[in-house]
């Protein structure tokens, strides 16, 4: 499954969202809030959109999605 990573930054709520490319689905959405807990735990790194290494790449989506599965689980 390939992935777009669409993120909006500079605005006043910033988000970051996963898009299935070929459905055009979005399969994680994070506001705000999200990202500023991702960014306070030291989970999120934005210079890291930036990298040309696929591997990098993968492992950082991987980790979002395993943090938007962990938040639903929240009570």
């Amino acid at each position: 499954m390939t992935y777009l990573i669409d993120t909006w930054l500079d605005r006043p709520q910033p988000y970051l969202r996963i898009v299935n490319r070929r459905t055009g689905e979005v399969c994680a959405l994070l506001d705000k809030e999200a990202l500023n807990e991702l960014r306070d735990q030291g989970d999120l790194d934005l210079h890291e959109l930036n990298s040309r290494e696929l591997l990098a790449l993968k492992a950082w989506v991987r980790n979002l999605f395993l943090y938007r599965y962990a938040q639903a689980l929240r009570p």
